[in-house]
C-alpha cells in the first residue's frame, strides 16, 4: 500500500473520500502501513444519515414483504461465502488474528446473515386478548436509521451481528468500524453494494470515536445506537442516549470468572481454560481472565496450566499452526505489558510469560507471551480491570458460597465458565453467578440463535436470537373498534 491518503469510504450509497481525520491501518505483524484513508467527518455522518433516512422510508424498501427483504440478506451471505478466503486474509492482515480464527469469523458473519434472513420470515405480530368492544393488535415497525459502532477484536462478525438484524427489521445502518481495523468493514460494505442492497441503506464510516462515533450518536436522525466496546465509552453513549430519549444496545467489557471443581474432567478443563483466555491472544470481551480452582487441586491444575501455556505456538496469524498471534497494535501490547508489570510490582507472582517472545521473527510484531499470575487478592487491579490480553490470574477457593461471592465481586457480568461433573452443582452455581452467559464444561462457544449480552457494567440489551430483530424495531399497538354504537360520553345529547 502507498502512503497516499486515497482510499474511499461508503457514504450514503456513494464511494468517495471522507472529509474527516486521517485513519491509518497498520500491520500488527510488522508495524508497517497497510492502508491510509481519510475518515468520516461530521458532514459525512450527516450525509449518511440523511441518505439512510430517505432509503429506509422509500416504499421500494419499506414496502418489501419479509421474504423479499430476506432475499437481500441471503445475497449478502452468498457473496461472503464466495469471497471468504479474501475476507479472512484481509482480517488477519488488519487485526493480526490467526487465519484459522478469521476464517471462523467470516463463516460466522455468513451464518448471521442467513439466520436473520430465515428468522425474518418467522416474525409475527400479536392479536392480544380484547377487554372491550374492539380487536387489539401489537406490531413492530422499523426505527429508521440505526448507528452501529463495532470493536477491533472481531470486526466482520461484530459488523454482521448488527447490520443483519437491523436490515431485517427494515432499517438503514450507519456503521462505524474501529479506527485500528477499518478494512474488512469497508470490504463488507462493497460486498453489500455488489449484492444489490439499495443505495443508502448501509454506510461505512471509519474514523476516531470522539469525532465520527460521537457525531453518529448525537445526530438527531439516528434512532438507535448499538455499540460493542469498552465500558467507559458505553457509559458516555448511554448518557447521550438518555438526553435524546433514544434506545441503545451496549455490549461492554468483562472480567469473566472460570471455575474448576474437584470432580471436573481435568484434561477437558485445562484445555478449556487455555482456550478461554489465550485464544484471540486474550483480546475478547468474554475471555476467562480469572480462574478459581478448588484448593484441593489448585497446585496441580496451576502447574499444568503453566506448562501447557509455555508450549502454545506463538507466531504470525498467517500460519495455520499459530495458536497465539500478535496483538492488534503495538500500543495495545505495551498497555497490557504495563498492567502485568504493575501487578508484579504490587506482589503478584509471575508464573509464566510477562514479556514479548525473543527471537528475530518476533522483533517487529506486537507479540506478548501467554501470561499466568497468582498470589493476588481479589481486589487487586489485575483481578478487577479488563486487561484484554493473554493474561490469566489464578485464585484458589474452598467454599462454594464464598466462591460465588468472589466471582461476582466485580463491576462486570458478561460471562462465566464452570467445570464440574455434578449437574446439580452446575445448575446451582450457574444460576447464582451474575453473568449474561454461563458455559458449563465448555467455553467461548456461540450460536447466533441464542441471545448474548451482559449485566451490571458489562452492558444493556441483547443481540442474536429471533428477538434480535425486534431490538431494532418500535412496538405499536392497534385498536380496531367493533361496536356500532357511539362511544359513551358524559353529557352526550345526540339522539
Amino acid at each position: 500500500m502507498t502512503d497516499e491518503i486515497a482510499d474511499e469510504i461508503l457514504v450514503g450509497g456513494r464511494w468517495r473520500r471522507g472529509t474527516g481525520e486521517a485513519v491509518t491501518s497498520r500491520s500488527p505483524l510488522t508495524g508497517g502501513v497497510l492502508a491510509r484513508l481519510r475518515g468520516a467527518g461530521p458532514g459525512d455522518v450527516d450525509e449518511a444519515v440523511r441518505a439512510g433516512a430517505a432509503a429506509a422510508a422509500d416504499p421500494a424498501w419499506r414496502g418489501l414483504r419479509p421474504h423479499e427483504r430476506a432475499r437481500h440478506l441471503v445475497r449478502i451471505a452468498d457473496l461472503i461465502a464466495e469471497r471468504a478466503g479474501d475476507l479472512a486474509a484481509l482480517q488477519t492482515a488488519d487485526t493480526g488474528k490467526s487465519i484459522n480464527e478469521t476464517r471462523a469469523l467470516v463463516a460466522s458473519a455468513e451464518g448471521t446473515f442467513r439466520y436473520f434472513a430465515a428468522a425474518l420470515e418467522t416474525m409475527e405480530g400479536a392479536v392480544t386478548p380484547p377487554r372491550g368492544p374492539y380487536l387489539t393488535m401489537s406490531v413492530h415497525e422499523p426505527i429508521g436509521v440505526v448507528g452501529a459502532i463495532t470493536p477491533w477484536n472481531s470486526p466482520i462478525a461484530s459488523d454482521a451481528q448488527k447490520i443483519a438484524p437491523a436490515l431485517a427489521a427494515g432499517n438503514a445502518v450507519v456503521l462505524k468500524p474501529a479506527e485500528w481495523t477499518p478494512l474488512v468493514a469497508l470490504a463488507l460494505g462493497r460486498l453489500a453494494c455488489d449484492a444489490g442492497l439499495p443505495p443508502g441503506l448501509l454506510s461505512v464510516l471509519p474514523g476516531p470515536g470522539p469525532v465520527t462515533g460521537d457525531a453518529i450518536v448525537r445526530h438527531p436522525g439516528i434512532g438507535k445506537v448499538s455499540f460493542t466496546g469498552g465500558t467507559a465509552t458505553g457509559r458516555r453513549i448511554g448518557a447521550v442516549a438518555a438526553e435524546k430519549i433514544m434506545p441503545v444496545s451496549l455490549e461492554l467489557g468483562g472480567k469473566s470468572p472460570t471455575i474448576v471443581f474437584p470432580d471436573a474432567d481435568r484434561a477437558q478443563a485445562v484445555a478449556g481454560l487455555l482456550f478461554g483466555i489465550f485464544s484471540s491472544s486474550g483480546q475478547s470481551c468474554v475471555a476467562g481472565s480469572r480462574v478459581f480452582v478448588h484448593a484441593s487441586i489448585y497446585d496441580e491444575v496451576l502447574e499444568e496450566l503453566v506448562d501447557r501455556a509455555g508450549r502454545l505456538r506463538v507466531g504470525p496469524g498467517t500460519d495455520p499452526a499459530t495458536q497465539v498471534a500478535p496483538m492488534v497494535a503495538h500500543a495495545h501490547r505495551d498497555r497490557v505489558a504495563a498492567m502485568v508489570g504493575a501487578a508484579v510490582e504490587a506482589g503478584a507472582r509471575l508464573r509464566c510469560g510477562g514479556r514479548a517472545p525473543e527471537g528475530e521473527e518476533y522483533e517487529k510484531g506486537a507479540y506478548y507471551l501467554p501470561t499466568i499470575l497468582d498470589g493476588v487478592p481479589d481486589d487487586a487491579a489485575i483481578c478487577q480491570e479488563e486487561v484484554f490480553g493473554p493474561v490469566l490470574v489464578a485464585l484458589p477457593f474452598e467454599d462454594e458460597d464464598d466462591l460465588v461471592a468472589r466471582a461476582n465481586a466485580t463491576v462486570y457480568g458478561l460471562a462465566c465458565g464452570i467445570w464440574t461433573g455434578d449437574y446439580r452443582r452446575a445448575w446451582r452455581v450457574a444460576r447464582r453467578i451474575e453473568a449474561g452467559t454461563v458455559w458449563i464444561n465448555t467455553y467461548k462457544q456461540f450460536s447466533v440463535s441464542t441471545p448474548f449480552g451482559g449485566v451490571k457494567e458489562s452492558g444493556l440489551g441483547r443481540e442474536k436470537g429471533r428477538d434480535g430483530i425486534q431490538a431494532y424495531t418500535r412496538q405499536k399497538s392497534l385498536y380496531w373498534g367493533l361496536d356500532e354504537d357511539p362511544l359513551p360520553w358524559a353529557g352526550d345529547t345526540a339522539g
